[in-house]
């Protein structure tokens, strides 16, 4: 169980389809299962992307970055902890470890941006969110 300040840990494995001719994990895969641990920890908080419509804010990813530091191959479970690593006005920075049976396998980041849908341009963060991002920041 989470404390609030522990990480919020995702289970995944590796699919067939993520991986490349040599049989390890094709380096974009991984961000797909680090956007589907991304969703289940909000989800976890209590709120997923579509809660934000009134008013509407849309969520882009205006930075990505991962580092691959041991191979990942088919049917690996990952363990992909996620922490809050920045807060700002706008945005907020979520990180990414992933182990498998211990061993660290990759370290990664998005940033994501609330956005206003009609001018494009960012808004403040909802507050709900924030507060609940706050709750788990380190």
């Amino acid at each position: 169980m989470s404390t609030p300040h522990s990480p919020f840990t995702y289970e995944s494995r590796v699919r067939y389809g993520d991986t490349d001719a040599s049989g390890r994990i094709f380096y974009v895969s991984l961000l797909r299962h680090f956007e589907a641990a991304e969703m289940e920890f909000l989800r976890h908080l209590g709120f997923t992307y579509a809660d934000f419509r009134d008013p509407v804010v849309d969520f882009p990813r205006v930075h990505v970055e991962c580092d691959y530091i041991s191979a990942l191959g088919y049917d690996d479970l990952l363990d992909i902890q996620v922490t809050v690593e920045r807060i700002g006005r706008s945005s907020f920075t979520l990180g990414f470890t992933v182990s498998v049976e211990g061993r660290l396998a990759a370290r990664g980041k998005l940033t994501i941006v609330a956005m206003d849908p009609e001018t494009h341009k960012s808004t403040p963060l909802p507050e709900a969110l924030r507060a609940a991002l706050s709750s788990r920041s380190l």
